[in-house]
């Protein structure tokens, strides 16, 4: 056996070692790093406004602490003014079911020629074993959702202590990222970190203008119609259409839809309509224009980097992805060279020919005088 053998044998099971603990490490640690990520966007949000206070005179820790209160009470203020409106609705359901309920007995009578009762129906729901499995499935699934609510709550306060941490020591973070570069690449490393404050401000005041123009929008159709509760069902419009991906529409507008609901059900139907409208809208007309004007990025790019982070994050990925791509597209442009561009026609997709161009009706032309010249021979 060569002597070199056993050390190379021990060196590749070491190296496979390595990795196998490595990769077991980082699957464990998933949950973390994600959280990590979006406690970092969170500190570039809030950075122009913890800067800006900072270059006054207050400490960091300071200007970070009072926005992420004013952060909190304005989300507290939120969740308390839709929690009372959900709470009252509810109950004025369920106060007026039986109303609905006979209305809609009425209905299937008059329509199908039957005659139920309402007391019919009230007993065979509640001696049926659809409803009993149900009870007991809910009773059975209230550990989970309590132990979620818990999981849910413990990764938010991981994303705030990490984020305020990311903004309170911003300064001391790049002096220590810094501390690990040449000279020549702290430069480099200082302009990457302020365009990613600018885009992921710009991305954000794109989505909350988005938001402004929505719940706007919403709340003079509610208004008009005469929902209750229309200011508050606006706020959450805006907000949760622009700031959960994918699902946000759709969680949006089924809340204003059961509200209508409860007023007359037309109105459900003309709230739907409205959501769609204005959600086609939104996407071919405001998003492309706002997004690529804040963020400086095209829409097809801004589409294809929600795809890509949706694969890759889910989720955070979608919600993250087009900042994310428009720091790294300004980054990696002040390195591409340009040049001038030719005034070359072509280039504003004007097609050229050429003299007696080589095109179908050209060689049927080129054809007939041929055979002409040569019956005239």
């Amino acid at each position: 056996m060569p002597r070199w053998l056993p050390r190379a044998m021990v060196l590749a099971l070491a190296l496979v070692a390595t990795f196998q603990l490595g990769s077991w490490a980082f699957h464990q640690l998933t949950g973390l790093l994600i959280n990590v990520l979006i406690a970092f966007f969170l500190a570039l949000a809030i950075e122009p406004a913890v800067s800006w206070m900072a270059s006054r005179g207050m400490r960091r820790g300071l200007a970070t602490f009072l926005v992420f209160l004013g952060l909190t009470v304005l989300a507290a203020g939120f969740v308390t003014l839709l929690g009372s409106m959900l709470a009252g609705q509810i109950i004025k359901m369920i106060e007026g079911f039986p109303e609905y309920l006979d209305s809609l007995i009425n209905w299937i009578n008059h329509t199908f020629h039957m005659s139920l009762k309402r007391v019919d129906v009230q007993e065979g729901l509640l001696h049926s074993d659809w409803l009993r499995k149900y009870a007991q499935n809910s009773a059975a699934g209230v550990l989970d959702v309590s132990a979620q609510v818990l999981g849910g709550l413990f990764q938010l306060l991981t994303v705030m202590l990490f984020s305020f941490y990311f903004a309170a020591d911003g300064p001391r973070l790049r002096r220590a990222l810094c501390s690990v570069l040449p000279p020549a690449r702290q430069a480099e490393a200082l302009r990457a970190w302020e365009i990613a404050v600018d885009k992921t401000g710009g991305y954000l005041y794109s989505r909350g203008l988005m938001a402004l123009i929505s719940g706007t929008a919403h709340y003079i159709l509610l208004q008009a119609l005469g929902v209750p509760y229309a200011p508050v069902l606006g706020v959450w419009v805006g907000l949760v259409s622009q700031f959960i991906p994918t699902l946000g529409t759709y969680l949006a507008g089924a809340l204003p839809m059961l509200i209508a609901f409860t007023v007359d059900p037309w109105y459900a139907v003309w709230v739907l309509v409205f959501v769609v409208i204005y959600q086609q809208f939104e996407n071919y007309m405001l998003q492309p224009k706002l997004t690529s004007k804040t963020v400086d990025i095209h829409p097809a790019v801004a589409f294809g980097s929600v795809i890509a982070g949706t694969a890759l994050l889910g989720a955070v990925g979608a919600l993250i992805s087009i900042p994310a791509a428009a720091t790294l597209q300004a980054f990696l442009g002040a390195y591409v060279k340009r040049y001038a561009v030719t005034d070359d026609p072509r280039v504003l997709g004007h097609r050229t020919r050429r003299p007696g161009g080589s095109g179908v009706l050209t060689r049927v032309r080129r054809l007939r005088e041929r055979r002409a010249a040569a019956e005239e021979a």
